[in-house]
């Protein structure tokens, strides 16, 4: 009963009312930048983790070696292939069960080990836009396979990378909203505890949408940026 006079109430507010009551009234703010933190946290942690995973698993899935290869393959099938939902469940209640577990290490290790799969591939698909040529113009100078990868094809192959990569960035940070299925406060769910606290739905969640897309249009000119300044080169 209280929550229907509550929620009557709430749709006789003015916008602005109902901005101040989601936003500003009881700092209420703070929660969201709380939240932000938290995302922010695990999101930059996962995509480093990520990345270093994806760079380790793109090597054993070109490497050549059978056994290395199918290891490789393999991770990269089962994390594609299941939801990062039940995997992040999975990571906190069988795996990292200690009370003394972090739980934003928990999202970061989570998510990170989700994101490496898909970078593995990113990574492949851009050492594979490189022309062959390139590989054998770095033997004929005398440099071996590892030196050959690492001064002549992964710098081309960054380049040939950056969207996805872009992308997989932006996705990284929409996909960490699941978090609160492990009680980790991030921006969405501090949007639901304040939702709770005002009986009105819409502006918390508008509030929390507005920050994630100025995070992912703030990426995606930062990345955009770098992208030019990398092809200013190939122009020249």
């Amino acid at each position: 009963m209280d929550f229907i006079l509550s929620a009557s109430n709430a749709a006789l507010k003015t916008p602005w009312e109902l901005f101040y009551q989601a936003f500003l009234k009881a700092d209420r703010y703070l929660l969201y930048l709380e939240g932000l933190k938290v995302t922010l946290l695990v999101t930059i942690g996962a995509i480093i983790l990520g990345t270093i995973l994806g760079i380790f698993v793109c090597m054993m899935r070109i490497s050549g070696n059978r056994l290395l290869s199918g290891i490789a393959q393999f991770y990269i099938t089962v994390i594609r292939g299941t939801p990062v939902m039940l995997q992040i469940l999975i990571f906190y209640m069988v795996i990292f069960t200690s009370p003394n577990m972090s739980k934003v290490m928990v999202a970061i290790v989570s998510f990170g080990i989700n994101s490496g799969a898909y970078l593995a591939e990113i990574l492949r698909a851009g050492i594979n836009a490189v022309d062959w040529g390139q590989t054998e113009a770095g033997r004929s100078l005398g440099l071996s396979r590892a030196q050959t990868m690492a001064y002549i094809i992964l710098p081309q192959a960054v380049k040939n990378i950056l969207p996805a990569y872009t992308n997989e960035f932006i996705v990284l940070i929409k996909e960490t909203a699941v978090v609160g299925y492990i009680a980790l406060q991030d921006l969405t769910m501090m949007a639901g505890i304040i939702k709770s606290q005002t009986y009105e739905a819409f502006f918390p969640l508008l509030i929390a949408a507005l920050i994630y897309l100025s995070l992912t249009v703030g990426l995606t000119k930062l990345f955009g940026k770098m992208e030019r300044r990398l092809g200013a080169g190939d122009r020249r």
